[in-house]
C-alpha cells in the first residue's frame, strides 16, 4: 500500500445508474483525486478488493445489494474507508440502519447540491486525515516514552529536549481530539436535522431546546457531564419521529385521535433506540426516554414520578414544551412566550417539576425583559415593588389582590404562606419595570 502523502487521494463512486456515477466523475475530476466507479455493491466490493480506496459513496438503492448492506460489509473489511451514503427521503428507515451498522460519516439527500457534496467529501477525508495524525502522533508519544525510559539519569540535557518534544506531540495530540470532538458533534446534528428537514412546524425546535436548555441547565448547577447528556438529548430528542407522517408532526397533540396520539406516544422510546448503541449518548438516550413523563406521573412511556424522572429530562420537559406551545404542537392555538411560561408555572406540580418551572420563569422573564410587557412568577420569585397587571383571584372565586396592586416583602410572604397553608399553586402576573 502506499503513502496517502505520496499518492492521490482515491474515491469510490457506487450506483446502478451509469448517468449518475458519470455526474459525479464530472464534479469531482478537477480536484485531484483519483476516481473509480462501480455499478453494483459486489462489483464496489471488488474494487474495494484489489484498490486502495479513501472514500466510499454508495446509493442507497441498488438490485441485489442495497447501500446499507454494502456500506456494512465495506465497515467490515475495509474500516479504514470513509462512507457516504446518497438517498432519498423515501429511504429514511434504511438511512437509519446504514448509520447504525454501516457507521456512514454522513448521508447525502438526492438529488445533491454540487457544493454541498463536494463540501462534504472534503470534510470526511479531512477527518480521516486527523484520525491518521491522531494515530501517528499515539504512536511517536509511545514511542517516546519508551525511549525516555532507556535514558541516562544523568543525561539532563538529552531529557530535557526529549521532554519538550513529548510535549509537543501531546499537544498536537489535543488539537487531533479538539477536530474529533467537533466532528462528533457535527455528527449529532445531522441526526437531528433529519427530522427537521421535512419542514414544516418543527424547523428550527430542536436547535431552540438545545440552547435554552443548556442556559436552565446551568441555571440549576448541573455539572458538565449532565451538561453534555442534555444537550446530546435536546438535539436529538424528536429522532424518534422520524417515520411520522408530515400531517402529524403538524398536528397539535390534544387535537390527534386516540389512534395517532398513541403512534406519537411510542417516539421517546423509539428515540432512545435509535441512538442506543452509540457509547457517547447512552446517558443522553435515557433522557429522551423519559422527556414526556409528567412530575405527577400521568406521562409517557414509563409514567415516572417525580425525582425519579431524571432532572435533565424534567429540564428537556419544560424547555421542549415551551417551544410546543409556542408553535401550535401541545394546545389548539400558538401562545405568545409569556402565555407559554404561565402554562408552564400554572402545571408545575402537575406536569412539571415546580422548581425547574420556577427557575425557567425566572430566566425567560430576565431574557425577555425588553420584548414583552408582563410576566407570570409564583409568589416566591416575585421581589417588592414589583406591579400586578391582572386581579389574583383565590381559587375559591374571591380577590386577592386588585389588578395595579404594588407588592411588598409583608404582602408576598403571606402569598408563599396561603400556597403552602392551603396547598394552592398562584400565579402572579408582573408588569416588566419601564413597561
Amino acid at each position: 500500500m502506499g503513502d496517502p502523502a505520496e499518492r492521490p487521494l482515491t474515491l469510490l463512486f457506487v450506483d446502478d445508474e451509469s448517468s449518475i456515477l458519470s455526474a459525479l466523475r464530472r464534479l469531482f475530476r478537477p480536484f485531484g483525486y483519483r476516481i473509480l466507479t462501480a455499478e453494483s455493491g459486489a462489483a464496489g466490493l471488488d474494487v474495494l478488493a484489489a484498490e486502495e480506496v479513501d472514500l466510499v459513496v454508495s446509493d442507497m438503492r441498488m438490485p441485489n445489494m442495497d447501500g446499507a448492506s454494502f456500506l456494512r460489509e465495506v465497515r467490515t473489511r475495509w474500516p479504514g474507508a470513509v462512507r457516504l451514503l446518497l438517498t432519498g427521503y423515501a429511504d429514511i428507515a434504511s438511512t437509519i440502519e446504514a448509520i447504525n451498522h454501516g457507521e456512514i460519516y454522513r448521508y447525502i439527500s438526492k438529488p445533491w447540491d454540487d457544493d454541498e457534496i463536494v463540501r462534504t467529501v472534503k470534510d470526511a477525508l479531512e477527518r480521516k486525515r486527523l484520525e491518521r495524525e491522531n494515530q501517528r502522533l499515539a504512536e511517536l508519544t509511545a514511542r517516546q516514552n519508551e525511549q525516555l525510559k532507556e535514558l541516562n539519569a544523568g543525561l539532563e540535557q538529552k531529557v530535557a529536549e526529549r521532554t519538550a518534544a513529548l510535549e509537543q506531540a501531546l499537544g498536537s495530540l489535543a488539537a487531533a481530539h479538539k477536530e474529533l470532538k467537533r466532528g462528533f458533534m457535527g455528527t449529532v446534528r445531522v441526526f437531528s436535522g433529519l427530522i427537521e428537514l421535512r419542514g414544516g412546524r418543527l424547523a428550527g425546535h430542536s436547535r431552540r431546546v438545545a440552547e435554552l436548555s443548556r442556559a436552565l441547565a446551568r441555571r440549576l448547577g448541573l455539572d458538565d457531564a449532565e451538561l453534555q447528556d442534555l444537550l446530546m438529548a435536546a438535539l436529538l430528542h424528536d429522532i424518534g419521529k422520524i417515520g411520522l407522517p408530515d400531517e402529524v408532526l403538524d398536528r397539535p397533540f390534544n387535537a390527534m385521535s386516540a389512534t395517532v396520539r398513541a403512534e406519537v406516544m411510542k417516539h421517546p422510546a423509539t428515540g432512545q433506540m435509535v441512538i442506543l448503541g452509540i457509547d457517547q449518548l447512552k446517558g443522553a438516550a435515557l433522557l429522551i426516554r423519559h422527556h414526556h413523563e409528567n412530575f405527577d406521573g400521568s406521562g409517557y412511556p414509563d409514567r415516572l414520578v417525580g425525582m425519579a424522572i431524571p432532572l435533565g429530562a424534567r429540564i428537556l420537559t419544560v424547555v421542549n414544551d415551551y417551544d410546543a406551545l409556542q408553535m401550535g404542537l401541545l394546545v389548539n392555538r400558538t401562545l405568545t412566550p409569556a402565555e407559554a411560561v404561565a402554562f408552564i408555572v400554572d402545571n408545575g406540580g402537575k406536569r412539571y417539576d415546580p422548581q425547574v418551572a420556577h427557575a425557567f420563569a425566572a430566566m425567560v422573564a430576565e431574557m425577555l425583559h425588553d420584548t414583552i410587557a408582563e410576566m407570570p412568577l409564583r409568589p416566591a420569585d416575585a421581589k417588592p415593588g414589583m406591579v400586578l397587571t391582572r386581579d389574583l383571584l383565590h381559587k375559591d372565586g374571591y380577590l386577592l389582590l386588585a389588578k395595579g396592586h404594588t407588592l411588598s416583602s409583608g404582602v408576598i410572604e403571606q402569598l408563599v404562606k396561603l400556597e403552602t397553608g392551603e396547598n394552592l399553586t398562584l400565579t402572579l402576573f408582573i408588569r416588566q419595570e419601564g413597561k
